[in-house]
C-alpha cells in the first residue's frame, strides 16, 4: 500500500529531523566539538577572513598539499579541513531548519520507498534499515576518520547520530508498513 508507505515514510522523515535536532540543537552537541577560547577564536575568524575571503566559500585544505612546498608543510603539520562561509548566518538559521525538515521528509519517503522492495513484515525491514543506516554511516562518517584522519570524537558522535535518525526513520516505516505487500517489479 503505497499510503502506508508514504505516510510511514513521512513519519520516519519527522522522527529523524527531531532526533538531529536533539544531537545537535541541544548542549548535547558540545559532546562533539572543540573550542577554542575567545581570543583565539576572534584570531582565528580574522586569519580565514584575511586569507580566504578573496577566494571565498568553499572546503579548503591547509596546508594546501598540492604544491611540494604544501606537502612538506602537510607532513609537518598542524593541518586542516575547513568548511568555509566567507558571509556568515545566524546560529539558529530557521531558512536552513526549514530546509533541513523538507530534507528529512524526502529522505524518510525514500527510505520507506527502499523497505517496499524488502520481503513482507517488520523483522525483516528492520534488520534491512538497521544493516544499511550502519553500512552508510560506516562508509561516510568513520571513512572520514580512516582516510582524511578527521578527529574521532566529532566523528563517532556524528556517525552515532545519524545512525540513530536512519535506523529510527526505517523503524517507524517499517512498523507502519508492516503487513503491507512488498512492491514486486514496479512502485504503486
Amino acid at each position: 500500500m503505497m499510503i502506508r508507505t508514504v505516510i510511514g515514510g513521512l513519519l520516519g522523515g519527522f522522527a529523524m529531523f527531531i532526533t538531529g535536532f536533539i544531537f545537535w540543537g541541544t548542549p548535547l552537541s558540545a559532546l562533539a566539538m572543540s573550542r577554542a577560547e575567545g581570543q583565539a577564536s576572534a584570531n582565528l575568524q580574522a586569519a580565514l577572513a584575511q586569507a580566504l575571503n578573496t577566494t571565498g566559500t568553499g572546503v579548503y585544505t591547509i596546508p594546501d598539499p598540492a604544491t611540494a612546498e604544501g606537502t612538506i608543510l602537510y607532513g609537518k603539520g598542524p593541518v586542516a579541513q575547513i568548511f568555509y562561509n566567507s558571509s556568515g548566518f545566524p546560529v539558529m538559521d530557521s531558512a536552513s531548519l526549514i530546509g533541513g525538515l523538507i530534507l528529512a521528509l524526502v529522505v524518510g519517503v525514500l527510505i520507506a520507498l527502499a523497505l517496499r522492495f524488502v520481503t513482507t513484515g517488520f523483522a525483516e525491514r528492520a534488520r534491512v534499515s538497521l544493516i544499511f543506516a550502519l553500512a552508510g554511516v560506516l562508509w561516510m562518517h568513520v571513512g572520514q576518520s580512516v582516510f582524511n584522519h578527521a578527529p574521532w570524537g566529532y566523528i563517532l558522535y556524528l556517525g552515532f547520530s545519524d545512525f540513530v535518525a536512519l535506523a529510527v526513520a526505517g523503524l517507524i516505516a517499517a512498523k507502519l508498513m508492516d503487513g503491507a505487500k512488498p512492491a514486486v517489479g514496479t512502485v504503486h
